[in-house]
């Protein structure tokens, strides 16, 4: 059988990667779900079902968190948490996990190649997925989740690297946010499938929990077993000297019918090849350490894009996706709307979530990633902070908690829409495209570091912010939104339909203003181009890179 090229290639490569943060992240958040919903001693019934997924009453007995008791045929056992503090360390200790994967990832990914580091990152969900699934007790759960989080981590610090290098410069962002559609739909299947569990035995069942973290190996095997007719990354080839096969895949990428000596295909394979030579002078800046502190990174600037990749994510946590996760219950709950109503509407709102990222798809490329920031910070902050208007009348009204409720709940949604179509992706696409090839899974590492941080920190901190100031933490998160704006107007040039080889351009400026980055960038390019139609060659017969980097490069040797 012929080997796929083109378009049919490109769409495979597509629903592998898509297969892979379908398993990773979904599943993350099914299980923190279990883990972090709270009952009525907190703030009401249903209240925090993450991802809408209710609290297993026999996990909660196994894990020792509490007891549960029965509440009638409409509801079933509903379980009681009395073991917070134990509770919220199951959750945190995740993102060590993910903290440690994705650093492994980062080196493993451009060590071994990215199709390797995969294999290897699928090994390590797949044994945490087997060892939740039949945890005993919290030190068994912890030590699973420990596992899973580092197969998970050193995924997502792959994945995104692998299909930002084999996709199309114009493409680049709506290949990756087609695969975060594919991610919603496992939070979406992952919240129906335990909602239809929890029908079964009045939910006190084991089933109730362990079949669906099971259920996680079934994604994971396939995922596997399409990596071997997958292609490796060409830049990746490239980088470690097999130029004959990177140019033979880049010829099946870009061309219908293989063929390397295809124009476009020509034309990539020179410039990874270009800046390949180039960027092999400073392999002293490769360590983690190298990049974060800046070290013999010259006029690359690796340490700033290190800064921009954590910030990003971590800001992604801080708009407010998981303070609205968590709150929302409780929006239906005092809106009148009973537990299963509840459930419903949850479920509801996570098929919105999924639909949302369509728009990404649509936009993120064609409007660039600066724009898709702006309007959804702005979406985003309007929208928490009227639903902690409505929350607050209706709790002041209850008797207009028909009106108020409903109110809420719609900016609840609104709020959901518009995170899915903007910040949800857009941090995850940047990383993978501002680093140099020497360095980009591990700069992707950094990312995922934030996303760790972010996402660590805000699971302990929400509780306490809802406990203390109720919903006027969505106020705050809706305040943070606003105040993103500014910060990615003047920090983060613009990367969208530009090749992943001209970001050493953009960044090339000694300043970290993007008007500064912008005009340096067309300088470069400028200067570049003519050089180019010269046919000024370097020694090893490549064009040469821009005076003033090739410049400052020989300054950091001597």
């Amino acid at each position: 059988m012929a080997p796929l090229c083109g378009r049919r290639l490109y769409y495979t490569i597509n629903a592998v990667a898509g297969l892979a943060i379908f398993l990773s992240v979904p599943w993350r958040l099914f299980l923190t779900s279990i883990l972090t919903s709270k009952f009525p001693d907190s703030f009401g019934y249903d209240q925090g079902m993450m991802g809408g997924v209710n609290v297993a009453p026999d996990y909660v007995r196994t894990m020792k968190l509490g007891h549960s008791t029965y509440k009638g045929p409409s509801e079933g056992y509903v379980a009681t948490i009395t073991q917070p503090t134990r509770q919220g360390g199951i959750v945190s200790i995740y993102y060590f996990g993910t903290l440690l994967g994705c650093l492994m990832g980062g080196i493993v990914g451009d060590r071994i190649g990215r199709l390797k580091g995969m294999m290897l990152a699928s090994g390590w969900v797949l044994l945490g997925a087997a060892l939740q699934a039949s945890a005993q007790n919290i030190a068994w759960m912890c030590c699973a989740r420990v596992i899973n989080g580092i197969g998970t981590g050193c995924l997502n610090a792959i994945v995104p690297v692998w299909s930002a290098e084999v996709a199309t410069h114009t493409s680049r962002g709506a290949f990756i946010a087609s695969e975060f559609t594919l991610n919603i739909f496992g939070v979406v299947v992952a919240y129906w499938l335990e909602f239809g569990m929890g029908f079964i035995g009045d939910g006190n069942t084991q089933v109730r929990w362990r079949f669906p973290i099971a259920f996680q190996i079934i994604p994971v095997l396939g995922f596997i077993a399409c990596l071997p007719f997958m292609p490796e990354s060409p830049r990746w080839l490239a980088k470690v000297g097999r130029n004959v096969e990177a140019r033979a895949i880049l010829g099946r990428l870009r061309s219908e019918d293989g063929n390397p000596e295809a124009a476009r295909a020509v034309a990539e394979y020179e410039d990874i090849v270009a800046v390949v030579a180039l960027e092999k002078e400073h392999a002293k800046r490769n360590s983690y350490i190298s990049m974060f502190f800046g070290r013999h990174d010259g006029s690359l600037h690796i340490a700033r894009r290190v800064q921009l990749s954590i910030w990003l994510q971590i800001i992604q946590e801080w708009v407010g996706i998981a303070a609205i996760t968590v709150y929302a219950p409780t929006i239906f709950s005092e809106a009148g709307y009973g537990s299963r109503k509840s459930q419903w509407l949850s479920g509801l709102n996570d098929i919105t979530y999924m639909l949302s990222t369509l728009m990404a798809v649509v936009t993120i490329d064609r409007w660039g990633r600066r724009v898709g920031l702006y309007w959804g910070a702005i979406g985003q902050g309007i929208s928490l902070i009227l639903a902690g208007a409505f929350s607050r009348l209706l709790k002041d009204h209850p008797e207009k908690s028909a009106q108020y409720g409903g109110a809420a709940a719609f900016f609840v949604f609104l709020y959901t829409a518009v995170f899915g179509a903007t910040w949800l992706t857009i941090p995850w696409v940047y990383p993978t495209e501002t680093f140099p090839l020497e360095v980009r899974a591990k700069g992707n590492a950094f990312g995922v570091v934030g996303w760790s941080i972010g996402n660590g920190w805000l699971t302990l901190l929400n509780p306490v912010m809802f406990s203390r100031i109720g919903e006027n933490t969505l106020h705050i998160f809706g305040a943070i939104n606003f105040l993103s704006i500014p910060m990615v107007y003047a920090l983060y040039p613009e990367t969208a339909n530009r090749t992943l080889e001209e970001m050493d351009f953009l960044f090339a400026s000694d300043s970290p203003w993007v008007w500064d980055e912008e005009e340096h960038f067309r300088k470069l390019k400028a200067e570049n181009a003519q050089l180019n139609h010269l046919g000024q060659k370097d020694a090893d017969g490549l064009p040469s890179p821009a005076p003033e980097l090739e410049e400052k490069n020989v300054g950091d040797k001597k």
